[in-house]
């Protein structure tokens, strides 16, 4: 009985078993979920940057410059004198400096030139980075489960915003027409925007574990997040009219607040033929539906603050109170880009205020569908 083991040793002398690791859900399906992170706010970068010029471009009356679309050989610009005279000869052909620039020299042909090409090598930029880093992550196998298609999507995405913004540009470079079609620039800037939420939402996503986020959603605010989407497709066809707006230069018809040449209604809002046309081309009534669709999207945010204050989540009250407060600004902004004609730099920080809204929704309505953990205090946990 010399060598039987006591009961206290042979515990003791047992090879504890294997725990099982936190996290089974991310486990060998996470992928860098930060590099990837920091990829996407890079793009959003670049496409938040793609809007401001491309609003500068509109506003310059330079989207009609370039009237060819070469997407591998136009991202040279005019290296000599030569060059630049058969740029300038093109443009020459087109309806806008026939009936509207038809004095211009060339130095201030390269002014407008310089803003489009700028605008179409933004464009080229965001596809490079887009592919290079989709392809690396994809060839390292470095994307986390089911994310394949969420980024080969934004690729597709900016692919199809290429093509339409050369079918815009198209638009006016026939018959009488002295800019783009005011629908093709509201297509092509609501693209824009419904990319920019995409990479919003994604980053958002990939800032938390997977394991986090099912586990949020357990606890999802669905009220909240109804109304959070019904306040992101409202904003959505706000910013629609906007484009629209400055599709026809409307901002700058009637400068007066809160009237509109002294009415509540502008004058004579159905002249043209087909009726249909002055809901996109007549300057009063689509600075009218501007007006009237912030005015609604106001209160529409106020009702829905006021429903996020119920929130027992100190962090979704937060986002909701970035919303409103950014709203406010954003009305104070239009306001003020009507009564000073849409100035140049006004009608950018409005257009900039839009983007920061619109991310601010978005952020919001995520926050209601994932909402964080938070102690019993109701500070984060």
């Amino acid at each position: 009985m010399a060598g039987q083991r006591k009961l206290f040793e042979e515990v003791g002398a047992e090879t504890p078993k294997a725990q099982p690791a936190g996290g089974m859900i991310d486990r060998g399906r996470g992928g860098a979920r930060g590099a990837i992170r920091l990829w996407l706010m890079l793009l959003f970068a670049l496409v938040m940057a793609m809007i401001v010029v491309g609003g500068m471009t509109r506003l310059t009356d330079s989207g009609l410059s370039i009237t060819e679309w070469k997407p591998v050989t136009g991202a040279m610009p005019p290296l000599d004198a030569a060059h630049w005279q058969e740029e300038f000869e093109l443009y020459q052909q087109s309806p806008q400096y026939r009936l509207m620039n038809n004095q211009m020299t060339l130095d201030e042909f390269k002014s407008i030139y310089w803003w489009e090409w700028g605008h179409r090598q933004l464009g080229r930029v965001i596809g490079l980075v887009w592919a290079l880093g989709f392809l690396g992550f994809l060839v390292t196998r470095k994307i986390p489960a089911g994310w394949t298609g969420r980024l080969l999507l934004l690729g597709a995405l900016g692919g199809l915003q290429g093509a339409i913004g050369w079918w815009m540009v198209a638009s006016g470079l026939v018959g009488e027409m002295v800019s783009v079609a005011s629908y093709r620039l509201a297509l092509h800037l609501g693209l824009a925007f419904v990319i920019l939420g995409f990479i919003a939402w994604y980053a958002f996503a990939l800032k938390r574990p997977e394991r986090d986020l099912m586990q949020a959603r357990r606890g999802r605010e669905a009220k909240l997040f109804s109304m959070g989407t019904g306040l992101m497709h409202f904003a959505f066809l706000q910013i629609l009219l906007g484009a629209l707006v400055a599709g026809i230069d409307a901002g700058r018809s009637y400068t007066d607040w809160p009237l509109m040449a002294g009415g509540f209604f502008p004058p004579q809002p159905f002249d043209l033929q087909p009726v249909w046309r002055n809901f996109f081309e007549d300057p009063g009534l689509v600075q009218f539906m501007h007006r009237m669709a912030g005015y609604l999207l106001f209160v529409f945010g106020i009702v829905t603050w006021l429903r996020a204050r119920k929130s027992a989540n100190r962090d979704t009250r937060f986002r909701f109170n970035a919303v409103m407060a950014m709203m406010l600004v954003q009305v104070v902004l239009g306001i003020v880009t009507v009564l000073y004609m849409a100035q140049m730099h006004i009608a950018i920080t409005h257009q900039i205020g839009a983007v920061v809204l619109w991310v601010l929704i978005i952020r919001a309505r995520f926050g209601a569908q994932y909402p964080k953990a938070q102690s019993i205090r109701g500070t984060a946990a």
